[in-house]
């Protein structure tokens, strides 16, 4: 289906693309990129493709490479097109701009010359993978990629072992075996987990239920593609109120009331007035 011309008010058009699958572009997406004076993407041979499979024709147009290596001039010349009249439609390999991907640079950039930015916006690898993971969705954590060294990584991960919410990963085919095994490490093997891999695409994937189990399916075959890695929440520990108690009772002997319930209220999730309550009858 052809994106149909229309007229758009100039400054920067943030495009969602397909992460797989290229008929789930959105129709105005299209019509977005049939009517942009000026098209750039990360990988203009992506853009290419899709355009072509959509019928979209470039006309005198020509697609602009913007990515992590492009020099600040490529950002400036975009930005000199708006100030010019001009409409930019801007577009990752995959997905939305800027979630993971490139195009920070150019944002800021439109916004410090008081260019419009808005967005026609598309699918997402991680709203895509909570969907499908079976995961608690209510609260989650993108963290994208994490490092690539062990050390690092490990450090990352100390981090957000104790967040109270489903954290989103992404990784490398080369890389996601270590990734779980640090991950079993951190979090503990029986950590409630899923690897979401090539979705949309013809060989989608979702499977595990825990960390150990992600590890033994991929210790069995090769991992191709784009993976997305899910990481359920730390469950929330139920304190008794002899442990609470004990914990008050321990902070009291160097801090004062108010200071020690602030501080066994954090340790332990409980609302700081009950811990304050419990310390003035321990006064008493």
């Amino acid at each position: 289906m052809n994106g149909q011309k229309i007229p758009l008010v100039s400054g920067l058009w943030l495009v969602g693309v397909p992460i797989g699958t290229a008929r789930d572009i959105t129709l105005r997406a299209l019509d977005v990129l049939t009517s942009a004076d000026v098209l750039a993407a990360e990988d203009t041979r992506s853009m290419r493709k899709l355009m072509d499979i959509h019928g979209i024709t470039l006309g005198d147009r020509r697609i602009i490479a913007l990515h992590d290596h492009s020099n600040e001039r490529a950002v400036q010349g975009l930005v000199e097109a708006m100030q010019r009249g001009q409409s930019v439609a801007y577009a990752s390999e995959a997905g939305m701009p800027l979630i993971a991907d490139p195009g920070f640079e150019l944002v800021r950039a439109a916004r410090a010359k008081n260019q419009t930015v808005t967005s026609a916006p598309g699918v997402s690898a991680v709203t895509t993978a909570l969907a499908l993971g079976g995961l608690p969705t209510d609260a989650f954590q993108f963290q994208g990629f994490l490092p690539s060294s062990r050390a690092a990584r490990k450090r990352a991960m100390a981090d957000l072992v104790a967040i109270q919410a489903t954290l989103v990963l992404y990784e490398s085919p080369k890389r996601i075996a270590a990734c779980v095994a640090d991950a079993m490490e951190m979090f503990g093997p029986t950590r409630p987990a899923r690897l979401c891999r090539e979705l949309t695409k013809k060989f989608e994937e979702i499977v595990g239920d825990t960390l150990e189990d992600i590890a033994a399916h991929i210790q069995t075959k090769t991992v191709k593609g784009e993976i997305v890695l899910l990481i359920d929440r730390a469950e929330k520990q139920i304190w008794t109120a002899e442990e609470l108690e004990a914990k008050l009772r321990n902070a009291l002997e160097t801090m004062s009331l108010r200071d020690a319930s602030a501080h066994v209220a954090a340790e332990t999730d409980t609302p700081k007035r009950d811990i304050y309550q419990m310390g003035l009858s321990l006064e008493r």
